[in-house]
């Protein structure tokens, strides 16, 4: 299972959180045009998507975001099947983000 969180309690989990890792679901191009500052760019559309999930600790916290939350919510799913455990969604996806947003890879 994964929790789904609205905005300004994701912005809280990343302010107090320093261990989590931030997850931009995204494309490239997407990401580049803005992102939450600290976020790793994993597209969920990519061919090796599951590849790149693999790779990451399963002991850590993952915090998930795309645009709009679908992406996301997908996304925890497959990381669900994978093993993984501690990971919270942003309901609305960065679209409902008031934080802070980085431009750029």
């Amino acid at each position: 299972m994964f929790e789904n969180i609205n905005a300004t309690a994701f912005e809280k989990e990343v302010a107090s959180n320093s261990d989590a890792v931030l997850v931009d679901v995204r494309t490239r191009e997407e990401f580049e045009a803005g992102h939450i500052p600290g976020a790793v760019n994993i597209d969920i559309s990519s061919f090796d998507f599951a590849d790149k999930i693999s790779e990451l600790d399963k002991a850590k916290q993952y915090l998930v975001y795309c645009r709009s939350g679908a992406r996301s919510f997908n996304a925890c799913n497959i990381m669900v099947n994978e093993g993984f455990q501690k990971l919270t969604n942003l309901q609305g996806g960065i679209m409902s983000w008031q934080g802070e947003v980085a431009v750029g890879a």
